[in-house]
């Protein structure tokens, strides 16, 4: 597949965790990658692979000029900034208001993309669901995504420009964000609530849907990012517990754990997603259908790494 985004220029608005693994796989497949961050240290560190990095604060949008200097030539835009929650529908997604206020026109734009999350459905008392159940967000963050989801499709429609709405579940993958990791700080513990089970995705293969979608877009379309097995939270820890050869974390009840507020909220919505519409994208095949097969890949990347680190 070398070569085969050549002649496209995607700017990713957000090169966080997601942003920055899908800019790097958009990159190597020829395609000329522009990003932007909060943080200089890592704009100097996407600007070293050869990505134009530029510096965004949702806060404080770019000039007209800026904006138009940044975004001309650019055929695919991929959003994975947060939502501002207090802000009206159609202006919550903090880079459809800058583009609106600003007036610049995207004239090459042929594919929108934007990362949002499946917790716009709210509670479903662990019911299986797909994409056709209305969104009933419970949470400031799940109102503004939807709100987010409103403005794009207001943005893209009337412009006939393709939009692939991704809902993500929990993300994980390398470095700290993943069972591995909580169990080996040493500081994991099973939260339990009885019948209350979470969907997740491993991050590469956010990336390969992301790649999937903008090869082949298909109006304004709406998918489910979450891998074949929703599961206890308990289970999870076990399994990264059992590959890493540690005693399982001890179990704690959901009304003796002290969550704060915000994970109170998440762990108060229960559901289970259906990714038949992922996995018919075409060319689209799960890497890590399940937490097991995730959590293998991860700790046999870092075992090779640090093979590699006590040979030099």
């Amino acid at each position: 597949m070398s070569g085969a985004l050549a002649g496209r220029h995607i700017f990713v608005f957000g090169a966080g965790y997601v942003g920055a693994r899908a800019a790097a796989l958009i990159q190597a497949l020829g395609a000329r990658v522009s990003a932007t961050t909060r943080d200089p240290v890592r704009a100097a560190d996407l600007s070293g692979k050869g990505i134009a990095a530029h510096l965004f604060d949702a806060g404080r949008a770019p000039d007209a000029d800026t904006l138009r200097d940044w975004l001309d030539g650019v055929t695919d835009l991929l959003v994975s900034i947060p939502p501002d929650s207090a802000a009206p529908p159609e202006v919550a997604c903090p880079v459809l208001a800058a583009l609106l206020s600003s007036g610049v026109e995207l004239p090459d734009l042929r594919w929108i993309g934007y990362l949002s999350s499946t917790g716009v459905y709210g509670d479903c008392g662990g019911a299986w669901i797909d994409e056709t159940r209305p969104p009933a967000a419970a949470t400031p963050d799940a109102r503004g995504r939807i709100g987010a989801e409103l403005g794009w499709r207001a943005f893209a429609q009337p412009r006939g420009i393709p939009l692939d709405i991704l809902r993500i579940a929990g993300i994980y993958g390398p470095g700290t964000r993943n069972a591995l990791a909580q169990v080996h700080s040493g500081r994991a513990r099973a939260v339990v609530k009885p019948g209350q089970v979470f969907n997740r995705i491993h991050v590469d293969d956010i990336s390969g849907a992301i790649l999937a979608t903008m090869g082949h877009p298909d109006g304004t379309r709406v998918t489910n990012l979450a891998d074949d097995l929703p599961a206890t939270s308990a289970e999870v820890l076990d399994h990264a517990a059992a590959l890493l050869g540690l005693p399982k974390p001890p179990r704690v009840p959901l009304e003796d754990a002290g969550l704060p507020p915000m994970a109170a909220a998440f762990w108060a919505e229960n559901r289970r997603l259906r990714n038949d519409r992922l996995k018919a994208l075409p060319g689209f095949a799960l890497r890590h259908p399940t937490y097991r097969e995730g959590l293998a890949a991860i700790l046999a990347a870092e075992t090779a790494a640090a093979e590699m680190a006590d040979a030099t």
